[in-house]
């Protein structure tokens, strides 16, 4: 699959980024990986910000690439995840990585407090920061002029 098969399947719309829309969504994704590093924030609601970190980062590379998940269609936030294999190149089983913490991340905001341990915020802000630092540098090798 690629992203103009996704397009013509209806799972991701054309959009035309900008260097202030990729800033905006860069600055999201700093402002949640620092809310998921305060100590007095619980378990779950660190893991949410760090989640949400990735997800404007995955957005900030789908939107370089000229597309967009539609936002009524159920499941955007799977596309978005799942687009960073086709953006990035990123790794299957990150891919699938971030899928379960998907479903943890729903799990903690709508279903059950205490979900979430200290390991698994570890482990996802890990990926968070790398990932900050991945999407920048292909954005400065690939879209420079959205920097």
């Amino acid at each position: 699959m690629s992203l103009a098969d996704w397009r013509k399947s209806g799972k991701i719309q054309k959009h035309q980024s900008s260097e202030q829309e990729i800033a905006a969504l860069l600055a999201v994704a700093d402002r949640e990986l620092a809310d998921a590093g305060i100590a007095g924030v619980s378990a779950d609601g660190r893991f949410r910000a760090a989640y949400n970190a990735v997800l404007s980062l995955a957005t900030a590379a789908l939107h370089a690439c000229g597309y967009r998940t539609p936002g009524h269609i159920t499941g955007h936030h799977v596309s978005t995840i799942q687009s960073l294999a086709l953006t990035l190149g990123v790794e299957a089983a990150l891919v699938d990585q971030l899928d379960v913490c998907r479903k943890k991340r729903n799990a903690s905001t709508y279903d059950v407090a205490g979900a979430i341990s200290e390991e698994e915020v570890r482990a996802i802000l890990q990926i968070a920061r790398h990932l900050r630092l991945r999407v920048e540098a292909w954005l400065r090798n690939n879209h420079p002029h959205l920097l």
